[in-house]
């Protein structure tokens, strides 16, 4: 058999129409609504696309595109993710999302708390705001703050869940007892670091000195 001459146009609608055979086949047993082509189609080897369809999408018939896997959109233009990114996320290229701070993962679909949520905290997302949510018994935006239902008084410090780390000259589950280094006698009391308030008739630092009327 000799061979068969084509014409330059016969050959690029032959290159085309087999590239189109192959696109459905690859399309099988997927949606085409992504494409907004349906299958089959009406291919018209003269049409045009303006714009130019892209990411290899080809002009079937006069300003309408047949996207190739991974695209959608008129012009083929849009990246499309299966699944679609989440939380916001956008689709770079097929199978590539951009998330949005606080997410994470290949779909966006982790919930990520900058530095971690601490002391038993739980990194969650409400209306796509990443938060740590804490044990009743720790606070602050990563759970990282003791809670002391009491309070620490005096310049005090809570340190864990009610317990207060407090200054020299203090003791007490809130830092609320005095201490005296020399105790206050005849009844007096301590009432701040080194500091006795002595009953009558008494005085002196420890109130050891009884006055004389």
């Amino acid at each position: 058999m000799g061979l068969l001459c084509c014409s330059p146009s016969l050959v690029k609608t032959m290159l085309a129409v087999a590239s189109l055979i192959l696109l459905a086949k690859l399309g099988e047993g997927r949606s085409d609504a992504s494409r907004g082509v349906a299958v089959p189609f009406v291919f018209d080897p003269k049409a045009t696309c303006q714009p130019a369809c892209k990411h290899a999408g080809i002009c079937i018939r006069n300003n309408t595109c047949f996207c190739s896997k991974g695209y959608e959109g008129e012009l083929c233009q849009y990246a499309a993710c299966d699944p679609k990114c989440k939380n916001g996320g956008e689709c770079l290229r097929p199978g590539k999302c951009r998330c949005p701070p606080g997410f994470g993962g290949k779909y966006c679909h982790q919930v990520v708390c900058d530095g971690g949520c601490w002391n038993g905290g739980e990194c969650i997302a409400e209306n796509r705001v990443v938060k740590c949510l804490c044990p009743s018994s720790w606070t602050g935006s990563r759970c990282e703050e003791a809670i002391c239902p009491q309070g620490c008084q005096n310049g005090g410090s809570c340190v864990a869940p009610g317990i207060c780390s407090c200054p020299e000259g203090w003791l007490g589950g809130a830092c609320h007892v005095a201490v005296c280094k020399r105790p206050c006698v005849n009844g007096g009391k301590c009432i701040s670091p080194n500091v006795c308030r002595c009953r009558i008739p008494f005085s002196g630092p420890q109130c050891e000195v009884r006055k004389m009327f």
